[in-house]
């Protein structure tokens, strides 16, 4: 902001010379020069040509040490004006460089990150939710205006590209990354994005935004782990109002708390954890960490235990959910992933 003060001041100070010169050589020339005459001479001398003078000034003192004002001023007007342009020119680009070099490399840095291809509404909040929780993601958006209004969200990390071409993902570190969410503008992005990051990361788990529920079968056929129907979810939502406002008053207080951050969070229960074999009572989640254990998920099936007995034993790839901040849930993760 503080380059293109400088640059508007620099234009102003440009006119207001180049005023002060018709004006002063009109007035001073005499009566045989014409408003030509005089803005002929501003010219000449504002751009130090110096072809010579309409007429002669040897017999006009006042003229000529207006002249030799003028021409200091000039010189100096110039000088302010090449420097500030060159100084918003260059400054701004090699800012933009150096921010841009710091910002791939920290991408580069990037392990078990989230992809966010769009900066919509949806994309928006998707930054929020990972904002609070406390997740490290990168946001990927073709239009470079559209990248820097979400860029003013906070210090994110973002790629001005296509997410639909191999090397942009590649760049996003998608072969590291533990999640890619779509919420580009049409179906067709979603669903041509899907089925580039299912090829260049088969495991990777995608969830994208479906527009027309009749492309939600597609998007899930090309790779998508997890199809979102915006309008499914406002639905829902406001029958959820209506039947069950006090629910909905409690989750959305959760959600949208900002002092302290709870959230329905997952760990599993990696091999050759020291908590495989042991009971719900024995690991004492509560103690250690402050998270709320609400239910058990056990390997290979779909059924969840809610509010499983303290006497239930952990086995292998058990999925524990938790209600829990993400400080809460680090120290959980911490607990399972030691041997």
């Amino acid at each position: 902001m503080e380059g293109k003060k400088r640059l508007f001041l620099s234009l102003v100070m440009f006119l207001a010379v180049f005023l002060i010169g018709v004006v002063g050589f009109k007035i001073l020339g005499g009566s045989d020069w014409t408003l030509f005459d005089a803005l002929y001479m501003t010219v000449i001398t504002l751009s130090t040509v110096g072809y010579g003078e309409v007429s002669d000034l040897s017999g006009n003192p006042a003229a000529r040490t207006f002249a030799i004002v003028f021409i200091i001023l000039c010189l100096g007007t110039i000088a302010f004006a090449v420097s500030s342009i060159t100084s918003f020119i260059v400054e701004g680009e090699l800012k933009n460089i150096i921010g841009r070099k710091r910002m791939d490399k920290k991408v580069a840095k990037l392990k078990g990150h989230y992809i966010i291809c769009g900066t919509d509404e949806t994309a928006r909040t998707i930054v929020d939710e990972l904002v609070l929780t406390k997740k490290d993601f990168v946001v990927i958006d073709p239009s470079q205006e559209s990248v820097d209004r979400i860029a003013k969200q906070g210090e994110l990390l973002t790629i001005q590209g296509d997410p639909s071409e191999d090397e942009v993902l590649i760049k996003a570190g998608i072969e590291k990354a533990r999640g890619v969410l779509l919420s580009l503008p049409t179906d067709e992005a979603n669903l041509f994005v899907t089925i580039t990051a299912r090829s260049l990361s088969p495991d990777v788990r995608i969830v994208t935004k479906g527009i027309d529920p009749r492309s939600h079968k597609k998007i899930r056929k090309a790779g998508a782990n997890a199809v979102i129907s915006p309008t499914f979810i406002g639905g829902m939502r406001m029958v959820s109002e209506m039947i069950r406002p006090v629910v909905v008053s409690f989750l959305d207080l959760m959600l949208r708390e900002r002092d302290r951050v709870l959230r329905f969070e997952e760990v599993m229960v990696p091999s050759g954890s020291h908590l495989v074999g042991k009971t719900l009572s024995d690991c004492r989640f509560h103690d250690k960490s402050g998270a709320l254990l609400v239910a058990l998920r056990r390997r290979g099936k779909d059924e969840f235990d809610f509010n499983p007995e303290a006497s239930m034993e952990i086995e292998e790839n058990d999925v524990l959910i938790f209600i829990a901040s993400p400080e809460m849930i680090a120290e959980v993760k911490k607990i399972a992933e030691s041997a």
